[in-house]
């Protein structure tokens, strides 16, 4: 069964690179990215790893830890540590699960049997503190993510779960933010003083400081 935002996501336990866990308990306060990858040793599958790697610091300033997964063992997860280094230049530096019984894959519906009955499709799930979905995306095995549009969604949710705005199409951070309908026209003349309303349902005012 599918999860779906807003829910709770699936506690687990795993075997990773880095020792077993349980993933709340890994996780603790942090938010989390969970994102799986069909196989090891697959071309670009080896340039998200290493491209992960390298964003790790931006990640951590936002409070969020990184978790990969794929159905192989983690003992070929370590072999493949040594390709994804010589191709990307990056030292594989978060956990990567080995859900070899694809128990962790099954719980957060990562089989996509018209794609692949064997293989997990390449998801990402972005949970928050509460250990809630805040997004989840899915790709394609032939299409590489991109990590950066991830981390501006992170910034996008971690604002907006502080205040009472949306952010608009293809905005990035310190621009300006939309005021959510829920706030009446009163309330934002309070908290968002000298907004502009384009028209009645759409007032824009500057990112709220955090």
């Amino acid at each position: 069964m599918a999860v779906r935002i807003g829910d709770e996501v699936p506690n687990f336990q795993a075997e990773t690179t880095e020792g077993p866990i349980d993933f709340f308990q890994w996780k603790g306060n942090s938010w989390a990215i969970l994102f799986s990858h069909p196989r090891d040793f697959t071309p670009v599958c080896t340039t998200e790893l290493g491209a992960v790697a390298k964003l790790k610091p931006e990640f951590e300033k936002r409070n969020v830890k990184v978790i990969g997964l794929s159905v192989d063992p983690t003992d070929a997860h370590e072999k493949w540590a040594q390709d994804i280094k010589d191709v990307t230049g990056a030292a594989l530096n978060f956990p990567l699960i080995g859900d070899h019984d694809k128990s962790v894959a099954n719980k957060y519906d990562m089989i996509h049997p018209n794609a692949s009955d064997t293989a997990t499709v390449r998801s990402v799930f972005v949970i928050g503190a509460d250990n809630k979905l805040k997004l989840t995306l899915t790709y394609p095995a032939s299409t590489g993510r991109n990590f950066h549009e991830i981390l501006r969604v992170i910034d996008s949710l971690q604002l907006t779960s502080k205040h009472q705005v949306a952010t608009p199409a293809d905005w990035k951070p310190g621009e300006d933010v939309i005021i959510v309908p829920g706030v009446s026209d009163e309330d934002a003349k309070k908290r968002f003083p000298g907004y502009v309303a384009k028209k009645p349902y759409l007032r824009v005012t500057p990112q709220p400081k955090s």
